[in-house]
């Protein structure tokens, strides 16, 4: 496998994000109803979707001919490799079929099942998130981090509402429940990898959501990291990015939150 170098490997992709954000910005407003199929419940998806991972697919393969991928829209034959691209090509579906301005593309990079490269673009701030490993975390060239704030009075988590699993509702309400009244407010905005994002640059102190997958997190979760945040799944371990569970936040607060956490929903 050749030797890339990361940074330039980091940048190239966030330019060829950037343009399938444009892409996908062009396109808001002119999807029908006719054109959006349900995958499984409350799950949607439209050509955009699957014309966005194409081109991702398409170009990245330039970059890097002998990676594999892990797409959410399976336009491409999910392989076994050391290289392994992990894409969502519009997390936030369905805000940007109801054009509201908040969802995402995420793409990460795995070698050998490590998360080394991130990359999670805003589309319509145009604000690109990314990260290589031990490179740390930027905001369109700007490094950024995780909030400094250690206290949880002060703090504003973002989650994600169960949507087709609701085997833990009682669980999560009652950790939300607690959150409502201990810290500055939650927020749901639907799209879990800028709700990562936004936590790598210290816009929300923490956030927690079950029944994802790999590729709505991958990025967001590595740049968490990247910009100093603790990132696990909701027993404290390292099981986030296929065991469907996660909490990112920073170290000053991480414990805190986990505990809540876990009291609730580790039954």
């Amino acid at each position: 496998m050749p030797s890339y170098n990361l940074k330039t490997l980091c940048l190239q992709t966030t330019e060829i994000v950037k343009e399938v954000g444009l892409f996908i910005k062009q396109e808001l407003g002119k999807v029908n109803s006719s054109a959006i199929e349900t995958k499984s419940k409350n799950s949607l998806v439209s050509y955009v979707d699957q014309e966005a991972e194409q081109r991702l697919v398409q170009e990245l393969s330039k970059l890097t001919p002998e990676a594999v991928f892990l797409t959410e829209e399976e336009t491409i034959a999910t392989q076994k490799g050391a290289l392994r691209w992990i894409i969502d090509p519009l997390d936030g579906t369905t805000n940007f079929l109801h054009q509201l301005p908040f969802f995402s593309i995420s793409v990460a990079l795995q070698e050998n099942d490590e998360t080394i490269l991130g990359v999670v673009l805003e589309v319509n701030r145009e604000e690109c998130f990314y990260a290589w490993k031990d490179g740390g975390a930027y905001l369109n060239k700007d490094p950024i981090q995780v909030s400094q704030n250690p206290n949880l009075a002060d703090a504003l988590i973002a989650t994600g509402f169960p949507y087709y699993d609701y085997s833990r509702t009682k669980n999560y309400l009652a950790v939300l429940e607690y959150f409502m009244e201990h810290t500055r407010g939650i927020r749901r905005f639907g799209s879990a990898a800028l709700d990562l994002a936004y936590v790598a640059c210290g816009r929300f102190d923490a956030f927690y959501e079950y029944s994802l997958n790999a590729w709505d997190v991958a990025a967001g979760a590595f740049i968490v990291q990247e910009a100093g945040g603790k990132v696990t799944d909701f027993k404290g371990g390292d099981d986030y990015l296929f065991g469907k569970e996660i909490v990112a936040s920073s170290s000053l607060l991480a414990a805190e939150i986990q505990e809540v956490i876990k009291k609730e929903m580790i039954v």
